[in-house]
C-alpha cells in the first residue's frame, strides 16, 4: 500500500533518518525527520495557479509543537494547542529565512510549508530537525526551489565545537549558534554567545557549514528515489525594450533622489518619479502595469547599488565605514525604574526597564514542561516610525524576532538570579526607523538596564551591516540605512561587548556569501561596534549604585530547609501572617531561598526579622523585642523572635512584689524580655525586671537571691498522713468480696526499692 523511501546517515552521534511515502501522501511533498527520538513531519503544498493581479511570492512556513510529542496535556482552559507560542513563531521565521531566496525571482504561486513536531525526546531539538524536514519536502515538492539547504546547531565549551548539543550543553557553554545554508555558501546564521572573539564566531559557523552538508547530501539521495516532477516555468517575457524606456523617463529623477539625505524628501521625490512612470504605461493592461512598476524598483536597485560599488557613494552620502552620528540619553523618563533615549541617524528608540519581584516573571509552557523566565525584551514597532498609517496591535512575527535577537544580544551580560534576583522587562518602543532598529533597540536596552541599577558585566552596542554583490565585486557597508537594506543583498547583524561578541544574526538575499565576505564584515562591525560603545559612554558609561525609588527592593535570606516548613506555617498560615501584617511580599523556594520585596524598606526589615525570629535558636542571656500574647495568674507568656512564646514568671515583672498580672501587663503590649533558661524540652524563662523597658539595656539585678529551701531531714513512718482509715482501703471504697478482681499477678522477688510506696510492699 505505501510505497516508502527512506534514507539514513549518522550525524553528530545520532542517526538522522529521512521518510517519505506513508504519511501525508496527497501534499505536494511530505517528509518525516527522526533523530533519536524526536519526529518531525513537514508537509508543503503549493497553489497550481496565481491569483490575478499578485505581485509577490506568498510563503508561509508554520512551525508547531505537538504537546502529545512530549507525553503532556497543555495548560490554561481549553487544553489543546491554539495560537503560535513565541518559540513556535520564532522557530517559524528561522525555517522561512534560508528558504525564501531560493525561489526564483517572478515565481508568485503560494506555497504552505507545515512543519509539526510528533515526538520529542528532550535530547535533540525539534526546531533543526523541522528546518531539514523542510527542505527535503520542498525538494521532493517539485516546486521551484533551488535547495536543498542543511542546517546545523553548534555549541562552544573549553575550545571544542560541539554538533548538536543538548540543553545542558548550550547552558554550560559559551556558544548556541545555529547555521542554515546550501553546498555552496551559508544563508542564515542566528546566535547567542557569551563574549567570543569574531575569529571563534567565524570559525563556528563554517564548522556549522561543513557539518550540514551530510545533511544535504542525504536529501539529494532521498530526492534521487522520490522527487516529483519539476514544475514547467513560464518564460520571462522580454522587457528590456520598457526598461531602457523607464530609464530614459525617470532615471535622473531616481538618481536625484537618492542623493537626499533626508529620508523624507528622498521618499517624496521617489514617489514622484513613480507616479510618473506609472502615468506613461497607465494605457497599459494591468500586467504591463504591474511589469512597468517591478522594472521602476529594479531601477531604484541598479542606482544604488552602481553608486555604491563604483563610486564608493552611499545614499546618504557616507562612506562604506562611517556610523551615522549617534545621541544617547539616559534616565529619559522620571517614573520608570531605567531608561533611555537612543537615537541613530533617523533610527530611535524609547528603552525602558522595569524591575519586579519574582510573581512577575514570566510562565512558559512548552514541550518540557512549565518552565520560569526572569528576562523579558519586548520590542513595539507602530507604523508612525516610518511614517505610514496601518495596523496598530498585537505584536507580529516581525516585532517577535527582532525583541529576540536584542534579548540574545543583551542575556549573556546579565547578573545571575542569586546576584541579582529581580525579575527584568525591558521595553523597546521604536519612535523613528531608518536602519536597523533591533541594534538601536541592543544600545538603548544597555544603556536602560544600567540606569535602572542591573549589575551587567559590560555595556552592549550593536550594528546592522550590509552587502552589495555583483559578480566578485562586493562592498561590506557599516550602519545600513533601510534602503540600503531592501536594495542590498545582505542584512548582517552583530551586537557585543568590547570583549566580544554576544549575538550574530545574518539573513541573505541572495544565493548565499562566503567566508571571504563574512571576514570583511565581521572586521568591519567591531570597530563600528567599538565605536557606537564610545558615544554611548557620554551618556552613561557604568551602573549606577543605587536602584530608583520607585523600584522595588529585594533582600535575599537563606535558611536551612528544615525550617521551611515552620516559616510557611499549616496551609501557609504563617507566611501569609507575615505578609499581612509587614506588608512586604515573600517567596520562598524548595531550596531555602527566601526573597522579601517591597518598596518601602521598614516593611522589608521587619518581615526580615519575623522570619529570623522563626528559624534562629533563642540563646540564654540575650534580649529580645516582644509582644504580651497572654495573661495568666503565674505571669505573662510573650512572643519573641517572631515565631516563639516564653513565659514571664509573676516574679520576673518587676523587681517589687506584683499582687496581680493584669494590673502589670496587658494583652498585645510590647515589652523587652531578657532569656533566663531553655529546659531540654525548649521550654523558655524570660524576664522583664532585668530589663530598662525604654532602652532596651540589661540592668544589675539588685534582688537578693533566694534562699535556699531548709533541710527537713527524713520523713517518718505515718507522720503527717494522719490516722489510716479501717480496711486500708486508702478511700478507694469496700473491697469486693472473693476473688472477682481476677488472679494476683505475682511479683518477682528481689530486693525491694526504697523509694516503693506502702501499697506496693510484698507484705501488704
Amino acid at each position: 500500500m505505501f510505497d516508502v523511501k527512506k534514507v539514513s546517515i549518522e550525524w553528530g552521534g545520532q542517526t538522522l533518518t529521512l521518510e517519505t511515502g506513508k504519511v501525508a501522501r496527497q501534499a505536494d511533498g511530505a517528509v518525516v525527520a527522526t533523530l533519536g527520538e524526536t519526529v518531525v513531519l513537514c508537509a508543503v503544498t503549493a497553489a497550481k495557479s496565481v491569483k490575478e493581479g499578485q505581485d509577490f511570492f506568498p510563503l508561509t512556513v508554520h512551525y508547531q509543537e505537538k504537546y502529545f510529542s512530549s507525553g503532556r496535556i497543555p495548560g490554561g482552559f481549553f487544553k489543546r494547542e491554539r495560537g503560535a507560542t513565541e518559540k513556535e513563531t520564532l522557530v517559524s521565521r528561522l525555517i522561512d529565512r534560508p528558504i525564501r531566496p531560493l525561489f526564483p525571482e517572478g515565481f508568485y504561486n503560494e506555497i504552505n510549508v507545515i512543519c509539526q513536531v510528533l515526538s520529542y525526546d528532550g535530547e535533540n531539538e525539534p526546531d533543526i530537525l523541522a528546518m531539514i524536514a523542510a527542505s527535503a519536502a520542498l525538494t521532493l515538492s517539485g516546486v521551484p526551489f533551488m535547495g536543498p539547504i542543511g542546517a546545523a546547531r553548534v555549541g562552544f565549551k573549553d575550545g571544542e565545537f560541539i554538533l548538536n548539543p543538548n540543553d545542558a550543553q548550550v547552558a554550560e557553554g559559551e556558544l548556541e549558534l545555529v547555521v542554515a545554508g546550501t553546498h555552496d555558501a551559508v544563508m542564515m546564521v542566528e546566535s547567542e554567545a557569551k563574549e567570543l572573539s569574531e575569529d571563534t564566531m567565524l570559525t563556528a559557523v563554517m564548522f556549522a557549514h561543513e557539518a550540514s552538508q551530510k545533511v544535504i547530501e542525504a536529501i539529494i539521495r532521498l530526492a534521487e528515489q522520490a522527487a516529483k516532477e519539476p514544475w514547467e516555468m513560464a518564460p520571462q517575457a522580454d522587457l528590456s525594450d520598457l526598461k531602457a524606456k523607464l530609464k530614459k523617463l525617470v532615471g535622473k529623477d531616481i538618481d536625484a533622489a537618492y542623493k537626499l539625505v533626508d529620508k523624507s524628501a528622498r521618499s517624496n521625490a521617489l514617489n514622484e518619479a513613480r507616479a510618473k512612470a506609472k502615468a506613461a504605461n497607465a494605457s497599459e493592461s494591468p500586467q504591463d502595469q504591474m511589469a512597468a512598476m517591478k522594472l521602476v524598483k529594479k531601477l531604484e536597485a541598479d542606482i544604488v547599488r552602481t553608486a555604491i560599488l563604483k563610486e564608493g557613494r552611499r545614499i546618504d552620502g557616507r562612506d562604506t565605514k562611517t556610523v551615522r552620528p549617534i545621541v544617547a540619553e539616559a534616565h529619559f523618563l522620571p517614573r520608570a525604574h531605567g531608561s533611555a533615549l537612543f537615537t541613530r541617524g533617523e533610527t530611535q528608540t524609547i528603552a525602558s526597564c522595569t524591575l519586579g519581584t519574582k510573581e512577575s516573571e514570566q510562565m512558559i509552557d512548552g514541550l518540557t514542561g512549565l518552565k520560569y523566565e526572569h528576562f523579558m525584551l519586548h520590542y513595539n514597532f507602530p507604523p508612525y516610525s516610518v511614517g505610514e498609517v496601518g495596523r496598530f496591535g498585537a505584536p507580529g512575527r516581525r516585532e517577535v524576532g527582532h525583541g529576540k535577537l536584542a534579548w540574545r544580544a543583551l542575556h549573556g551580560v546579565l547578573p545571575t538570579k542569586e546576584e541579582f534576583p529581580y525579575t527584568i522587562r525591558l521595553t523597546s518602543d521604536i519612535t523613528e526607523s531608518n536602519g536597523s532598529s533591533s541594534m538601536a533597540t541592543v544600545c538603548g536596552g544597555s544603556l536602560a538596564l544600567m540606569d535602572a541599577g542591573v549589575p551587567i558585566k559590560r555595556p552592549v552596542s550593536g550594528i546592522a551591516m550590509g552587502l552589495i554583490l555583483e559578480g566578485k565585486n562586493f562592498a561590506v557597508l557599516s550602519d545600513i540605512l533601510g534602503d540600503e537594506d531592501h536594495l542590498g543583498d545582505m542584512d548582517f547583524k552583530v551586537a557585543g561587548t568590547s570583549e566580544g561578541i554576544t549575538s550574530l544574526q545574518m539573513d541573505i538575499k541572495i544565493a548565499g556569501i562566503t567566508e571571504e565576505i563574512m571576514k570583511v564584515a565581521l572586521a568591519q562591525a567591531k570597530d563600528g561596534r567599538h565605536h557606537i560603545l564610545g558615544e554611548m559612554a557620554k551618556a552613561l558609561d557604568h551602573t549606577r549604585e543605587e536602584l530608583s525609588a520607585h523600584a522595588p527592593r529585594i533582600e535575599t535570606l537563606q535558611i536551612d530547609k528544615s525550617k521551611i516548613r515552620e516559616v510557611i506555617g499549616t496551609g501557609g498560615k504563617v507566611i501569609r501572617e507575615i505578609v499581612a501584617t509587614t506588608g512586604a511580599k515573600v517567596d520562598i523556594d524548595d531550596e531555602g531561598l527566601i526573597k522579601i520585596s517591597s518598596s518601602d524598606l521598614s516593611q522589608i526589615e521587619a518581615a526580615r526579622q519575623w522570619i529570623l525570629g522563626i528559624v534562629e535558636e533563642a540563646e540564654v542571656g540575650k534580649i529580645y523585642n516582644g509582644k504580651v500574647v497572654n495573661l495568666v495568674d503565674f505571669g505573662a507568656f510573650v512572643n519573641f523572635m517572631g515565631g516563639k512564646d516564653g513565659l514571664v514568671h509573676v516574679s520576673e515583672i518587676r523587681n517589687e512584689r506584683v499582687e496581680k498580672v493584669s494590673d502589670a501587663l496587658s494583652e498585645g503590649q510590647e515589652v523587652k524580655v531578657k532569656v533566663l533558661e531553655i529546659d531540654p524540652r525548649g521550654k523558655v524563662r524570660l524576664s522583664m525586671r532585668v530589663v530598662d523597658q525604654e532602652t532596651g539595656e540589661e540592668l544589675e539585678d539588685t534582688r537578693p537571691p533566694a534562699a535556699p529551701r531548709a533541710d527537713r531531714g527524713p520523713r517518718r513512718d505515718g507522720e503527717g498522713r494522719g490516722p489510716r482509715r479501717e480496711g486500708g482501703d486508702r478511700g478507694r471504697g469496700p473491697r469486693r468480696e472473693g476473688g472477682d478482681r481476677g488472679p494476683r499477678r505475682e511479683r518477682e522477688d528481689g530486693p525491694e526499692p526504697e523509694f516503693a510506696p506502702a501499697f506496693l510492699k510484698k507484705d501488704d
